[in-house]
């Protein structure tokens, strides 16, 4: 679920959404999210001063309440 919500929000602002790859690594207590986008849509999912990235993260902890388990994501280069 919480995968999704990430994908949508991130493919709605980016460039290029084809160019968008979202990996879910699952663990015993929390799911990591690895979030690619290419160089040029890097600020966009970003924002100035990372406040784009930190209310994905707070609709995606919202997202994630349900299952119990703790996830995070990681912007990757």
């Amino acid at each position: 679920m919480c995968k999704e919500v990430v994908e949508y929000i991130v493919k709605s602002l980016v460039d290029r959404p084809d160019q968008v790859e979202l990996r879910e690594i699952e663990g015993d207590k929390s799911t990591i999210l690895e979030l690619r986008v290419p160089k040029d849509d890097m600020g966009k999912v970003i924002g100035k001063h990372g406040r784009i990235a930190r209310a994905i993260r707070t609709v995606m902890t919202a997202a994630s309440v349900k299952s119990g388990k703790r996830v995070v994501l990681e912007i990757l280069d």
